[in-house]
């Protein structure tokens, strides 16, 4: 292993490290314009490190690649989102209506 694919095998897994949380947090919104440009690029470094020979970047990179997939599957706002339904979207809309607004006690 040359010392340029520890390097960007380090900068992989440490965007691997940060994005785990945000896997992780059932709450977390992350926009598909942010996950599935990140998501593509993951996968393009991936394939162009994988050409230059350097394997341990290639993996580091598709696994960030994969990532970034998961993110735009379970944490992203779109109509095949479990967590992200119109059930919720009436919910906060009714929340914030006036109709249901309690008097203030002053």
């Amino acid at each position: 292993m040359m010392w340029q694919d520890a390097v960007f095998l380090c900068g992989s897994v440490f965007s691997l490290v940060v994005l785990v949380p945000t896997l992780r947090d059932s709450m977390a919104n992350v926009p598909l314009g942010t996950a599935l440009p990140s998501a593509s690029i993951g996968f393009v470094y991936g394939a162009a490190f994988f050409t230059l020979g350097m394997t341990m970047s290639a993996l580091g990179s598709l696994l960030t690649g994969l990532m970034w997939s998961l993110i735009a599957a379970l944490r992203s706002p779109h109509p095949y989102n479990p967590t992200t339904g119109s059930e919720s979207a009436s919910t906060d809309a009714s929340a914030g209506s006036s109709a249901n607004a309690q008097p203030h006690a002053d």
